[in-house]
């Protein structure tokens, strides 16, 4: 039996994961699942695993609140004596986190075939550690799974052209699996007492958001002037929460804790409006058909801007809109498990 070693470690993985460890035992292939600890608070991680029905991982590490080369270089530590004692016969990445970087460095240096999920994005902002860990990660791999034509395209121009596979996107597979659940089990808009298309989501956790208080204080007094026109509600990252005791948090905001999926499929795909620095949570509000404006500079997902679903916060508006055939019909996962069982 093919052992697949899958290493995640942060809620947009959980998320991906979902859906493709399904897969994978429908076709009969073994998963070690591989839990960093990156994302530890139990509403952004423990969760995720009971509300989309992820099996307990294997190995959890418990390495987080640390900076990038600390962090980092324990999860290859531990993640290479994982690998030793499993011996899988790939190790499958996601994203672009620092638990991307350390399975994909580890799996390298001991010769096992890396699989990336979500291949082939680029913001082309280098000095985004997101964007880092991405281009590591597929100059490392051996099979690269590309949720658009987009991410293989860029691929192409830094010379990768084998093992790249266009599957569409896992994170439709699993808004399809979980719009389905939130809709008869998630009671968040009752609990917050707001109407459907009667209020705003927002999510702010980005370094490049969170750590520059000029910056900061700009994001901030944009969401405030949103706020003064259309009720905002904010689920607030830990790490963001902390910054916000010292800055103040912004008037007119209903800030709450972070929600489990479920709930936030819910509150996502009833809002008017989605304004985040997310890169999931971009493509989530167009799954649901909810305009976004992304809190950032750049978007490596630039087919949501094209599509006329999504604008950068300095922009004035949205083009006229269409839908994205290449995030394919929520079978991603499908195509994923088929390639690594072949």
């Amino acid at each position: 039996m093919k052992r697949i070693l899958t290493i995640v470690g942060a809620r947009p993985q959980f998320i991906k994961a979902a859906p493709v460890s399904r897969a994978l035992a429908a076709r009969g292939l073994r998963e070690i699942l591989v839990h960093t600890g990156q994302h530890f608070d139990p509403s952004m991680s423990d969760v995720f695993f009971d509300e989309l029905d992820i099996a307990k991982p294997a190995y959890h590490f418990d390495i987080h609140s640390l900076g990038h080369g600390a962090m980092t270089g324990r999860m290859l530590e531990k993640i290479e004596q994982a690998m030793l004692a499993e011996k899988p016969d790939v190790a499958l990445v996601y994203g672009d986190t620092n638990s991307t970087l350390a399975g994909a460095l580890a799996a390298s240096k001991l010769l096992i075939p890396v699989a990336h999920v979500e291949a082939g994005l680029r913001s082309f902002n280098r000095a985004m550690p997101e964007e880092q860990n991405r281009i590591v990660a597929d100059h490392l791999a051996t099979l690269l799974f590309c949720p658009t034509t987009t991410a293989v395209d860029n691929l192409r121009r830094e010379g990768i052209t084998t093992g790249v596979h266009a599957v569409g996107d896992v994170m439709y597979d699993t808004t399809l699996y979980a719009a389905e659940r939130a809709a008869g089990r998630s009671r968040i808009l009752e609990t917050l007492a707001l109407k459907p298309q009667g209020y705003a989501v927002a999510t702010l956790h980005r370094a490049e958001n969170t750590d520059d208080p000029a910056r900061l204080r700009s994001v901030l007094a944009w969401l405030e002037a949103q706020a003064a026109q259309t009720p905002v509600v904010m689920p607030l990252h830990p790490r963001t929460r902390r910054v916000l005791d010292s800055v103040g948090a912004p008037r007119g905001v209903d800030i709450v804790e972070p929600l489990g999926y479920l709930d936030m499929t819910r509150l996502v795909a009833s809002a008017c409006a989605v304004y985040t620095d997310s890169g999931g949570l971009q493509k989530e509000a167009y799954f649901h058909r909810v305009p976004c404006v992304t809190l950032r500079d750049e978007t490596e997902w630039v087919e949501t801007i094209e599509a006329g679903w999504n604008r950068l916060w300095t922009t004035p508006g949205w083009r006229p809109r269409r839908d994205i055939a290449d995030y394919g019909e929520g079978r991603a996962a499908e195509a994923i498990a088929a390639i690594l069982a072949a």
